[in-house]
């Protein structure tokens, strides 16, 4: 008996492919419009692609826009794409050798390729990086018997999350402040969320262990201009960083990544007598979430790669430059790591400005207890000009701003 539905339609491919490139191209931008409960009788493939379509792919926000210079999410590359489908149709589970041997092997490589840039000597790929942050702080406890993790008031919250999941204390001011650490895993952040500050990475070397999440900067490491804002990371015991941040990939895709990956592994394995090989980290099921890391990094090599990082720093660094020459703005901080902090002079509802920006888009964030816009330089298609001019006329309807 066969079943067409999971043979390879080939009209059904190219007309997926169709639709996917009709509503990039020209979205229609329909509402999605489901039944509120499951249906008896389905609608068959082509059809249900073609009902999900104008709301799904029309109706989303589009990461390479030159207005889209908000958070940090980048646009992927279209090579990309086609290694998360191979992916998806192949379905492999790196859990088990005889089900995934190539998709293991490859998952492999690409650690080796990028943990030596971090002074690493491996690891593994985890959904995200508050997983390999989570993941990282357990090898400490197992290996170093931590009893608290120590970082600064602006670590992410995924840090705090993974202590409590541990079982261990919690504390902050970790660079004013850092008392004993001789029984923590200090916490270092190379790009923080509101601004992207580089925390000092060498800090701490009386830590029982310094983990450095890298999960937005990290990526800078591969820049021959930017790297040595990183300096220090390779002195770590672990580090994060996200793939589906500066290194252009789909959701879920991050590296936690040790010094001694052997020792890391051994101590955070489980065996079982149905596991040929001993299962490593939190993940049991595990899909081959390296293929569109690998394609990209294959397509691109070290320096295209760097090339379109390099790209959204300066596009952070021209964006600073545009409102620091406006008087009727304010930089509050930035570009350190592409991300920059800023508002409209005068009585702004910034709510409101966000509200009526059209072709350009902003996030919102606290600053030193007061709102401000955001800009986090992810698109290395993004206009700084456009998204500054937006921004001064969706102020100018949503308040009062200083005349020039």
């Amino acid at each position: 008996m066969t079943d067409p539905s999971f043979a390879a339609d080939h009209a059904g491919l190219e007309a997926a492919l169709g639709l996917l490139l009709r509503e990039l191209t020209q979205p229609s931008g329909g509402a999605l419009e489901l039944p509120l409960e499951l249906p008896d009788g389905g609608t068959g493939e082509l059809p249900a692609l073609e009902r999900l379509a104008p709301a799904v792919v029309g109706g989303a926000r589009r990461l390479g826009d030159p207005g889209f210079l908000a958070h940090m999410d980048p646009p992927t590359p279209w090579v990309a794409w086609a290694g998360a489908q191979w992916a998806a149709a192949l379905n492999q589970n790196l859990l088990f050798t005889d089900s995934a041997p190539v998709a293991r092997e490859l998952e492999q490589r690409v650690i080796a390729w990028l943990a030596p840039v971090f002074g690493m000597s491996g690891g593994h790929l985890v959904p995200g990086s508050s997983v390999a942050n989570l993941t990282a702080l357990w090898a400490a406890r197992e290996l170093r018997g931590v009893e608290e993790v120590v970082a600064s008031d602006a670590a992410h919250l995924s840090v705090r999350k993974a202590a409590l999941l541990l079982g261990l204390g919690y504390r902050t001011d970790a660079l004013r402040e850092p008392g004993d650490l001789s029984r923590a895993a200090l916490v270092l952040t190379a790009g923080t969320t509101v601004t992207g500050a580089v925390e000092p990475l060498r800090a701490g070397e009386e830590a029982a262990w310094r983990h450095v999440d890298a999960a937005w900067a990290g990526p800078l490491r591969l820049s021959e201009r930017y790297a040595d804002l990183l300096d220090g990371i390779e002195t770590a015991d672990s580090v994060a960083v996200s793939g589906h941040k500066w290194l252009f990939q789909p959701k879920e895709s991050a590296l936690v990544l040790f010094a001694d990956s052997a020792r890391a592994h051994e101590a955070i394995s489980f065996v079982s007598g149905y596991l040929a090989e001993p299962n490593v980290g939190l993940l049991g099921s595990h899909g081959a979430s390296a293929l569109p890391l690998a394609a990209t990094l294959l397509a691109w090599g070290r320096s295209g790669t760097a090339q379109r990082i390099d790209r959204c720093m300066e596009i952070a660094a021209r964006l600073c430059e545009l409102i620091e020459a406006d008087e009727r703005l304010e930089l509050c901080s930035g570009p350190e790591t592409g991300i920059a902090v800023w508002r409209p002079l005068g009585d702004v509802d910034l709510d409101a400005l966000r509200g009526r920006m059209r072709h350009a888009f902003v996030s919102l964030t606290e600053l030193d207890g007061q709102r401000r816009l955001r800009s986090v330089s992810a698109n290395p298609m993004a206009d700084p000009e456009l998204v500054v001019g937006e921004v001064l006329r969706a102020a100018k309807r949503s308040g009062r701003t200083r005349s020039s």
